[in-house]
């Protein structure tokens, strides 16, 4: 049965229509088979060193909106028992190492979306709209800035807009990080955006690469979630029509990660899910990396008694060949979602009838992935009702050995009458499990909170009691009710064994006074875990390339533990070893010292604990001297914009007197629309240029003309040239 509500927005925002109600939401039919949409960055570019730039002055945002709800609305059940409910917590209590606090409401907005991640030698938190950069003491680094700080002279709406859902996770494969928010420029109309930065270096404060991709002309993309693999960063959303704000499925997007560790022209694939009900998160993974070529799992839960899993596989060689499937459902114990029948005013703070969201829709960051070699595991969580409105963590242990995903264990965590909520779960390579969360009551302030279980307990069970990381000591009395939306419990990649976990709590009743805790959690002292070997691979000559003169040969490299060098070799011969990573991983490789021909180029990454890993590739050495080069190829292409503005993209590729693709070329030339523009060719000698926004009504088409080419050692043949000029029409 249906039925539609409606929720004024104050603030002169849009009325938002509250969505279907339904005892399951659809999943896609065989019928319905999504199909990709491929498109490359709006814009990127890459920056120098963040700690060079100067914090600017906090902006209030505009992230006070009611939260956007999800269709699966299951009838309360009343009078009811968690069949898996844990009666009392255990006794033994986790320790708390590091405790310190993180960033404020320094935006004056709600809720904060409170994220952040562990690396090496740094955490970095976000929250709505900034982020900071902490050294593993809790010693500030940098900021807190506005998150667009990080976009500062990019230009374009990544820049402009400020706008929040933020996530930032550490990429331990490659020892780089990730940062990404939305940013949502005629909100509620489109178009909506992504913006997505890799780091350059393992140093948050560094330089990075930025990115600008349009998410949607048509569909908001809310609550968007990241996951890290392999193959590409993984992201879900949940999708609203522009205008009216009516729920509108789910997205799933996958970014071309190795293009954007190397700073480098990168595409995006997106699935509109337009039957799905929605919130669905990514795989992330910690620690080994998943068999080679597997898929990225993503997961959310369907009826009251099962969750789905789904599984996305990028082909990045032919990217409209890219799949997203229903891979199965899994069966678990029953459970109420049915939080105060949905509304937002639910759980209960001391000295105010205000109550807080209880966010009981949708499975709660991070569907955690771990490949132990033998099985791969997913852990996630959600809020739950446990009796009669109270909330409770109800959290899974998937396990997929040979076959499908299964059940290995679950449990409903709610040992007391206090409210437990807003969770975030993880494993370690121990097979130990942190759990941390909210809690309130009417006689408990808002406050923070984690339990957890050795690998070894008992089943179905947090064995581990639990500690408090702070107690709260105000309400906060905003009838918006905000809280979360999220938090992130995420494992320390030095010792696979320590957790970190990031949340907000209220300190002085007001308004929306929130603040947040970072706090790492040890369970024991694991084990030493069986270190994994590093990952590396070369980004430059590509494979089968030909190459003159003096190449640059660089990889990128990373490890659970971190990588101390990379070295080079030419057909087995030490070239040279690179033992910095904070300019990339490189070496100069002059091609006279060998004869013309093929030649294999290696690159061998070794780890703290002395493994090593290695990646090879074949070019072809020509030595043909530095002489004329000229234009061998112009391609263009239209990329639609929005409704009003598209771009046109050129691909030039430069050659050598001799017709062999030329690599670090600087291109020169102009639009005929006006303004200049230029690139430097990669080792393919291929580079591509993107005009400025051009109006569809009055601009059907553009040329772009080259101007020039520089490259020491070679001259300017313009009389060679293939082709000098191209025309783009309008799309």
């Amino acid at each position: 049965m249906t039925r539609i509500t409606r929720r004024l927005i104050s603030a002169g925002f849009i009325l938002l229509l509250v969505l279907t109600q339904l005892a399951a939401f659809p999943v896609l039919a065989q019928d319905d088979t999504p199909r990709p949409e491929v498109r490359d960055a709006v814009r990127s570019d890459s920056t120098e060193p963040l700690r060079e730039r100067p914090v600017l002055p906090p902006q209030a945002g505009r992230k006070n909106l009611p939260r956007k709800e999800l269709p699966f609305r299951p009838e309360d059940p009343g009078v009811w028992t968690d069949p898996i409910l844990q009666p009392d917590a255990g006794a033994a209590a986790a320790g708390v190492g590091v405790n310190f606090e993180g960033i404020n409401n320094r935006n004056s907005v709600h809720p904060p979306d409170t994220n952040g991640d562990i690396g090496p030698n740094h955490y970095v938190q976000t929250v709505n709209l900034s982020f900071a950069v902490y050294d593993r003491n809790g010693g500030l680094l940098y900021g807190p800035a506005d998150t667009n700080t990080l976009w500062n002279g990019f230009g374009g709406i990544c820049e402009a807009y400020n706008d929040g859902d933020p996530i930032v996770l550490y990429d331990h494969l490659a020892d780089r990080w990730l940062l990404s928010q939305f940013a949502l420029p005629n909100y509620p109309n489109g178009p909506f955006y992504q913006c997505v930065a890799v780091s350059q270096t393992p140093d948050p404060t560094g330089g990075w690469h930025r990115y600008e991709f349009l998410a949607s002309n048509t569909k908001m993309n809310d609550y968007p979630k990241f996951g890290v693999w392999p193959d590409g960063y993984y992201m879900t959303v949940n999708q609203f029509s522009a205008g009216s704000m009516r729920f509108s499925g789910a997205g799933a997007f996958v970014f071309e990660r190795e293009k954007m560790l190397a700073g480098q022209p990168a595409r995006m694939v997106y699935f509109d899910l337009a039957s799905n009900g929605g919130g669905l998160l990514p795989a992330d993974l910690d620690g080994p990396p998943p068999p080679a070529g597997a898929p990225n799992y993503f997961a959310q839960f369907s009826t009251s008694t099962q969750l789905s899993v789904w599984q996305f596989h990028a082909d990045w060689v032919n990217p409209a060949q890219s799949t997203f499937g229903n891979l199965q459902t899994v069966t678990v114990a029953s459970f109420d979602a049915n939080m105060c029948n949905y509304a937002r005013n639910c759980i209960p703070q001391p000295g105010t009838t205000v109550k807080l969201d209880a966010i009981s829709d949708r499975l709660m960051y991070r569907l955690q992935y771990r490949n132990f070699g033998s099985h791969q595991t997913l852990v996630t969580n959600h809020t739950v009702d446990v009796g009669v409105n109270r909330a409770g963590v109800r959290w899974y242990e998937l396990r997929k050995t040979t076959g499908n995903w299964a059940v290995q264990q679950q449990g409903s965590f709610s040992p007391d009458a206090t409210h437990r909520w807003m969770g975030s779960v993880a494993m370690n390579g121990a097979g130990d499990m942190a759990l941390g969360y909210s809690v309130s009551s009417s006689s408990i302030y808002p406050s923070i909170r984690v339990t957890g279980r050795l690998a070894a307990d008992p089943a179905n069970t947090m064995t581990q009691g639990e500690t408090t990381i702070i107690n709260g000591s105000g309400s906060q009395t905003s009838t918006y009710y905000r809280w979360g939306d999220y938090s992130m419990m995420a494992v320390d990649p030095v010792d696979d064994c320590t957790f970190w976990f990031t949340t907000e709590y209220i300190a002085t009743t007001g308004y929306a006074p929130w603040q947040t805790r970072v706090a790492s959690i040890k369970l024991r002292d694991c084990a030493a875990p069986t270190d994994t070997p590093p990952v590396v691979s070369i980004t430059a000559p590509a494979d089968g390339a030909t190459v003159s003169g003096v190449t640059v040969i660089t990889a990128a490299a990373g490890d659970d533990k971190g990588v101390t060098q990379v070295a080079f070799f030419v057909d087995g011969a030490l070239l040279s070893t690179d033992a910095s990573s904070t300019d990339g991983w490189s070496a100069s490789w002059d091609t006279a010292t060998v004869s013309d021909g093929a030649h294999t180029v290696t690159a061998t990454a070794t780890d703290t604990i002395g493994q090593t890993a290695s990646a090879t590739h074949t070019v072809t050495v020509s030595s043909v001297p530095p002489g004329s080069m000229h234009v061998g190829a112009l391609s263009g292409r239209a990329v639609v914009v929005n409704k009003k503005f598209w771009q046109a993209a050129v691909t030039i590729t430069t050659h050598a007197a001799d017709h062999t693709p030329l690599a670090g070329v600087t291109v020169t030339g102009s639009w005929s629309s006006g303004g200049a523009a230029s690139c430097l060719t990669d080792a393919n000698g291929v580079c591509t240029v993107t005009s400025a926004n051009l109006s569809r009504s009055a601009v059907n088409s553009v040329i772009f003309t080259v101007s020039g080419l520089a490259r020491t050692g070679y001259t300017y043949a313009p009389a060679s040239n293939e082709v000098s000029s191209v025309t783009v029409i309008k799309p």
